[in-house]
């Protein structure tokens, strides 16, 4: 059996490589034991699964992954992490056969090795969390709308469980919610204490468990929903008439759209679900369809986060 990394091997490794973790990394390391246990747990994961894991650090959770899958994909940006994890998982008695490094810049990512993941399991820089959870659900999606990932289990801030997980109408309900939803559904499964890390943050933090489902049905394509969404939560006091405005060529145009869309063009982003933002968008392309032309499209998932800039 892999033996889990305590805190003064954590320490250990940690002044061998000469690393100091920093704020703008993210990098808080999980230094307990059953912190481990208990999210490899929740994942749910089967043992013949392959999981991707972004931002192993010095890999307390992929020892933990190790013992419960077939294979994991670990992805990490800082070379000297990516270096030291596959001595790491020899000395703690773990199979490094079983574990594919990756460094590279999540993000940037544009495809996995054999065996592709099937689940994502991680402990997210809580800076970019939602973006790195939508760039690998639409990674990882099949162009027939079938399931991609199945799902899996990440640990973010507190306040970000509470905007993957809201519900519509809302105070935390946002973009990250809505984006989410095409690829997963999202559950509170657990919150974790700062004293489990080092260095100890100042926020706490909420386990999310996701688990996949066939892309909606859609007569326009995600990219064009979701820029519709991102129209919709740019102004959030904003009517939707107002909101929309730019994309539909005025208010005018725009409240025409929401009523083809059955949607009140007095309401707010916050209070539409997934489905009206299919229905808008759908009604947008039908009637003004040059608006969400691809040259008009400029993919960005800096907004995707709904975070404020890192805390931990």
């Amino acid at each position: 059996m892999t033996r889990l990394l305590d805190p003064r091997r954590l320490r250990i490794i940690a002044e061998e490589i000469g690393l100091r973790p920093t704020k703008t990394r993210g990098q808080n390391f999980v230094t307990d034991a059953n912190t481990v246990r208990k999210i490899v747990s929740l994942a749910e994961v089967e043992a013949d699964d392959v999981v991707a894991e972004v931002g192993p650090g010095l890999g307390s959770l992929t020892l933990g992954l190790l013992d419960a899958v077939a294979h994991v994909h670990a992805v990490e940006i800082e070379p000297v992490l990516a270096a030291r994890l596959p001595r790491t998982v020899a000395e703690q008695d773990g199979d490094p056969a079983r574990l594919t490094v990756t460094e590279a810049d999540a993000l940037q990512l544009t495809a996995f090795p054999d065996p592709q993941p099937v689940r994502v399991v991680a402990n997210l820089p809580y800076n970019v969390a939602v973006p790195v959870l939508l760039h690998l659900f639409a990674l990882m999606a099949p162009a027939d709308g079938a399931v991609g990932l199945r799902g899996g289990l990440v640990m973010v801030q507190s306040e970000v469980a509470d905007r993957m997980v809201a519900a519509p109408g809302s105070r935390t309900y946002g973009i990250p919610t809505v984006k989410l939803a095409w690829y997963a559904s999202a559950a509170r499964v657990g919150n974790v204490a700062p004293q489990v890390f080092w260095p100890v943050p100042r926020v706490d933090s909420g386990l999310v468990r996701l688990t996949g489902h066939p892309a909606p049905t859609s007569q326009v394509s995600r990219v064009k929903v979701f820029r519709v969404i991102d129209a919709a939560f740019s102004q959030r006091r904003k009517m939707l008439r107002g909101a929309l405005a730019g994309i539909c060529g005025g208010s005018e145009q725009a409240t025409a759209v929401l009523e083809a869309a059955g949607v009140d063009p007095q309401a707010r982003g916050e209070r539409l679900e997934l489905a009206e933002f299919i229905a808008v968008a759908e009604n947008l392309e039908r009637i003004t369809p040059a608006r969400l032309e691809p040259n008009r499209l400029e993919p960005n998932h800096s907004n995707e986060s709904g975070e404020s800039p890192a805390q931990h």
